[in-house]
């Protein structure tokens, strides 16, 4: 296994499912008469890795700047963490 899979086809030969074990693919045939299914093979390439670089990179260019919302008018900057709070904590018992 590992570079192939199993496709299975309704009795008007449209794809039904496909499935990485020929077991399975020959469970859902048995389920219903007049299904088929077919071996397929991944076609596996070569692998390219590529690397970002910044030597295109406008002056100033730092990423995003801050988000802000805007409440009624208002413009707020967007919380970075939680205040602290008074409550109890909740425990759930599993």
């Amino acid at each position: 296994m590992g570079n192939e899979y199993y496709s299975v086809y309704s009795p008007l030969g449209q794809k039904y499912a496909d499935c990485g074990w020929e077991r399975d693919a020959i469970n859902l045939c048995s389920m219903v008469p007049g299904r088929t299914y077919r071996k397929n093979k991944f076609i596996t390439d070569q692998v390219i890795d590529i690397t970002a670089t910044t030597d295109k990179e406008l002056p100033g260019q730092q990423g995003l700047p801050p988000a802000k919302i805007v409440v009624k008018g208002q413009e707020l900057e967007i919380q970075q963490s939680l205040p602290q709070s008074d409550y109890q904590p909740i425990h759930f018992r599993v």
